[in-house]
This record gives C-alpha cells, structure tokens and sequence, in this order.
C-alpha cells in the first residue's frame, strides 16, 4: 500500500474524504488556519492545505478503480500511472498537523529596526520601521515612512523587505 494525491473537484476535499473513509481508505486532508482580511476585519479561517488535493493510502491493483469512481474525486495524480506520494512527505504533514489536523502557520518575527511592507489593508504596499509587538494581541507597532507616524496593524499584515 502507498500513499497518493487525489484531485478532487472544486471544494470537495472534506466531503471526497468522508466518502473514502467510509470505504475503509486512510484520508490525509491536511487543512491550515490562517487569518484573512474579509469584509473590513480579520476573520480566522481554516482552509485546505493543498486546494482540491487529498491524500490516501490505497492498493493501487485493488482500490484504484473504485476511489476512481468516488464521488468528488476527479483523478488520482499521474492518472493511469498513479504517482506514489513519498512516506516522508506525508509524515512531515502530520508532524506540523495539531490535535485538531489543522496547521497553524508559523508567524514572522521581526526585530526592532525591521523595514516592513504592509501587504493588505488601506495601507497596503506603503512601507514602514518595525517597533514593537503588542503582546498577547497578534499586532505590532510600525512607523510609516510616508506619514511619519505610529500605526499598530495586524502582523500577518506585513513582510520584512
């Protein structure tokens, strides 16, 4: 039995999964939380690691026709070759996976002195110093070049340049 990457059609992967677990294949449906700028504010939202992919591990000769069949599934990656996934690709997954199968990112961190890049937001693509972290908060103070003034923004919200 060998581990291999399933296509699946657009926002299917949770429901392919479930189907596949009922047949009695292992599903890996690696999924990430991540905070995203939606409608004026930052919402925590948890996402496909990998959009419209899945991972199971089947018998090729004996499952491939039937997980073919699966609703959701489009093809197995590398079609009528399936390409085998390396164990240790998937065992990397599962390590940075919580109790919850979902990976939580991890954050940049930047030193007092840092130029940043705001990516998002209405100070988007302006450029600013890096001061300090406010703890707890998940946002930082940074001083804008243009404006020449304190601003505390999300830290996702910026890259070092």
């Amino acid at each position: 039995m060998n581990w291999y990457a399933i296509y699946t059609k657009p926002k299917c992967e949770d429901s392919t999964a479930l189907h596949l677990r009922n047949a009695g294949i292992e599903v890996l449906n690696p999924k990430i939380r991540i905070k995203k700028f939606l409608r004026g504010k930052y919402l925590q939202v948890v996402e496909p690691l990998f959009k419209n992919y899945i991972f199971a591990l089947f018998d090729n000769n004996t499952h491939n026709q039937m997980i073919r069949y699966t609703r959701g599934v489009k093809y197995i990656v590398g079609k009528e070759n399936p390409v085998v996934v390396p164990g240790e690709i998937i065992g990397a997954i599962n390590e940075h996976m919580g109790e919850d199968s979902v990976i939580s990112p991890a954050r940049e961190s930047f030193s007092r002195g840092d130029r940043v890049l705001i990516k998002e937001g209405p100070f988007a693509n302006f450029y600013g110093i890096f001061e300090r972290e406010l703890p707890g908060r998940e946002r930082i103070v940074i001083l804008l070049e243009v404006l020449g003034s304190r601003l505390e923004i999300e830290d996702i919200s910026v890259r070092k340049t």
